[in-house]
């Protein structure tokens, strides 16, 4: 599978995405010491829904402009829309924002942004998104390698986004060794870890890696699924997987992803969140 950014920007999983990241953001840097966000496939950062790899797909028509158009969303989406808009002009919807631009629209002064990127356009891209003059750094290079060496220990706090294009077939294995690496050094770190929903048994071997993994650690999975998985070709949905995300969180992002596949979804379609928390097996 190929899930690069760029043209599938604004679409039904970037809604999904999107929504939870900002809900996480807002929670994180409502209070407390400085918070670093690593994200481990930062992309280009902000999209020209009108550019040739966007147009191809057109998935952002039935996207972010259902939800920009949309007069009754949940709440949960305001903080996203908001950051849309912050990107047009009045009226329009010809840019939609990624990670790095939500994110680094979040930070307060002392918190820090790390943006990994492979690809050298997207890079390119990237460095001139992201505002010089707030703590942010791109880093050209493999992101599971750099997030694991660069992630600060205990008590520093972490939010980690782990989101690749799905290009190679060991992704799901690198985002649980990511994970492995992390939380012994700092357990109270946050993940958020977006999977496409293609079939359920790739899914749910994941999740059950990941729960091992996060050692008794709260698990909650926010799921789009826009048809049933009868297809395992077609990207029939997609879950954000997060470790130890804050309890507020949990209900918009209920709200949000039952809107998205009542509102985008056909028939059979399901949005729901759901909390799994294995006991600790070191206790």
């Amino acid at each position: 599978m190929n899930y690069r950014h760029a043209f599938h920007a604004g679409n039904f999983a970037d809604l999904a995405k999107h929504v939870i990241l900002t809900r996480l953001l807002g929670e994180i840097t409502a209070a407390g010491p400085p918070v670093t966000v690593i994200d481990t496939h930062a992309g280009a950062g902000l999209y020209d829904l009108r550019a040739e790899s966007s147009r191809r797909t057109g998935e952002a028509q039935i996207g972010a402009q259902r939800l920009m158009e949309a007069a009754a969303a949940p709440r949960a989406f305001d903080e996203l829309r908001a950051a849309v808009r912050r990107c047009n002009a009045p009226g329009e919807l010809r840019y939609y924002p990624g990670s790095p631009v939500l994110i680094t629209a979040a930070l307060r002064p002392g918190d820090r942004y790390i943006a990994c990127e492979l690809r050298p356009d997207d890079y390119a891209a990237l460095k001139q998104v992201l505002p010089r003059e707030s703590g942010s750094l791109a880093h050209r290079g493999d992101g599971w390698t750099h997030a694991a060496r660069v992630a600060p220990r205990t008590p520093a706090r972490l939010l980690v986004l782990v989101d690749p294009p799905f290009e190679r077939g060991d992704d799901y294995e690198q985002a649980v060794g990511l994970i492995r690496r992390i939380l012994p050094d700092n357990p109270s770190s946050v993940f958020a870890i977006w999977t496409p929903l293609k079939d359920l048994a790739t899914f749910d071997a994941f999740l059950g890696d990941v729960e091992d993994v996060a050692a008794g650690r709260p698990v909650l999975a926010a799921e789009v699924r826009l048809r049933p998985l009868a297809d395992p070709m077609r990207l029939n949905g997609c879950v954000m997987v997060l470790i130890n995300a804050p309890a507020e969180i949990e209900a918009p992002a209920r709200a949000a992803m039952e809107w998205i596949a009542a509102t985008l979804g056909e028939a059979g379609a399901l949005g729901r969140v759901t909390k799994y928390q294995m006991p600790d097996p070191s206790k």
